[in-house]
């Protein structure tokens, strides 16, 4: 979905320039692929690759890129297609919130697979029209990064809301029982992480980039050999999830996304010999904070487009005293996590 377009208040907007601005390696008109995860279970069809041999990262299709299950002392269980798919849109979404802002746009407007959409009203500082154009494309490139990041991982968690309310992306198979699984949030913060880090990289594109960052990133969780994960996936059998025929069900979820201290905790396995002295790292989601200190604000809105709207906006707006059709993540979001919570038992 395009753009709507919004002229900048103040100062001239020079449009048509000849450099666009634009992240390395990436294309604000070129949407990432979809990647589909896996549960963290030892059962039919779930991955478990070498750690030391992911391959490389791939924006775009490349076989040689490796994804499924590892473990991590400090992570926990990781699963390499959230992180990549999270890290993805991370560069997506940068690339062009900096594209939109090099053309003047204030009032931002798309989608990424699912139906839902997104909507981000830009308040520009008052001096934006009397800055150089270099000075310009310099606190865009830093507000685009931080957008992205912010962007990312808030669709992240809306799709793992959606989905715990029944939505079906594919139609015919309901991915209810992998809603916010004990490895997916962590997943998702941390390829929003590493794609942050990426985008910062003056020296390599940003699939390279995201490669070496992401082998970093393992290696400084304390990545387990491939049978380390397999086995504790196994060992968790009949406590965290179960399996009869074709059928997995997750027991162990985890509904922190960072509302109460900014920052998610990783689901560790307890009394593992390999990672006896470990303590879980946290990781912080990211904020709208940031912005201040550039002199600009945002707003998000979410408009659910889907079959499951009204049974998100009856917890959204449990009073029905001045219910919309969209909501407002900062506001909303705490609500129906803690109906979520609570619905689930925890």
């Amino acid at each position: 979905m395009g753009a709507v377009v919004c002229q900048v208040p103040v100062g001239p907007v020079q449009r048509g320039p000849a450099t666009r601005w634009t992240f390395r390696g990436l294309d604000a008109r070129v949407r990432p692929r979809i990647r589909p995860g896996s549960y963290a279970s030892e059962t039919h069809g779930v991955h478990f690759p070498d750690p030391e041999h992911l391959g490389p990262h791939s924006y775009r299709l490349n076989w040689s890129e490796k994804n499924g299950i590892v473990y991590t002392c400090r992570g926990g269980h990781i699963d390499i297609a959230h992180v990549r798919k999270a890290a993805d849109w991370t560069g997506f979404l940068a690339a062009y919130v900096l594209d939109r802002l090099q053309r003047g746009e204030t009032r931002l407007r798309f989608r990424l697979w699912e139906p839902s959409v997104y909507t981000v009203e830009l308040t520009l500082p008052a001096n934006w029209g009397l800055l150089s154009t270099a000075q310009r494309e310099q606190i865009a490139r830093d507000v685009s990064r931080g957008l992205g990041q912010y962007l990312a991982y808030t669709a992240m968690t809306w799709h793992e809301i959606l989905t715990w309310f029944g939505y079906r992306p594919k139609g015919y198979k309901t991915e209810f029982p992998s809603a916010f699984s004990w490895e997916d949030t962590y997943s998702n913060l941390l390829g929003t992480c590493i794609a942050a880090a990426a985008l910062q990289d003056q020296e390599r594109a940003f699939d390279e980039a995201v490669t070496a960052i992401l082998q970093q990133q393992l290696e400084e969780l304390g990545v387990q050999p491939a049978h380390t994960a397999r086995n504790v996936s196994r060992a968790l059998r009949g406590q965290w999830y179960s399996r009869k025929g074709f059928l997995t069900t997750i027991s162990k979820r985890s509904f922190d996304v960072g509302l109460d201290d900014g920052c998610v905790t990783p689901c560790l396995v307890p009394m593992l010999p390999a990672c006896e002295v470990a303590q879980g790292r946290l990781l912080p989601v990211p904020t709208l904070d940031f912005l201040a200190a550039y002199g600009f604000s945002a707003r998000l809105e979410i408009e659910p487009r889907v079959w499951e709207a009204g049974k998100i906006l009856d917890v959204a707006y449990p009073n029905r005293s001045g219910r919309m059709r969209k909501l407002d993540p900062t506001v909303h979001f705490p609500r129906i996590m803690s109906h979520l919570e609570q619905s689930a038992g925890g």
